[in-house]
């Protein structure tokens, strides 16, 4: 598993994540998710309100790739991972009292992303390379 550093928890925690898919036909989808935080140093979590695109592509075996940019000093990351879809236990549960604190409904489902790569998505020499 690939580790996150402190800055990427503070990128993930204070900008716009968005989550890509892939369609069991091969068409691609990237969602906003609001949602998205980290979950503990080598996974990331969003809670599934919609059950849309981005959900069905996971149930139907999809990976997630997450990506991050904070225009402001020029740096992001891409994180791939593999999906865990919870719609129950106490990771759900404590999610969706969050959700429900937060004036949001309760979601369908949690995903937990195992994060497996990531990525630069600095620009430079480094964009779009491995570094962990």
């Amino acid at each position: 598993m690939a580790r996150l550093t402190e800055e990427m928890k503070e990128m993930v925690g204070t900008q716009q994540c968005f989550i890509a898919t892939v369609s069991k036909e091969g068409i691609p989808n990237n969602a906003p998710k609001r949602s998205t935080r980290v979950f503990d140093e080598e996974t990331l979590i969003f809670t599934e309100g919609t059950g849309g695109t981005t959900y069905r592509n996971v149930l139907d075996g999809s990976m997630v790739a997450i990506a991050v940019v904070n225009r402001e000093i020029l740096d992001g990351y891409r994180f791939i991972g593999k999906p865990d879809v919870q719609s129950d236990g106490p990771i759900f549960e404590k999610a969706a009292e969050m959700s429900q604190k937060m004036g949001m409904p309760r979601p369908k489902a949690i995903v937990l992303i195992h994060i497996t790569e990531i990525h630069s998505l600095k620009p430079g020499p480094m964009a779009g390379k491995k570094i962990s």
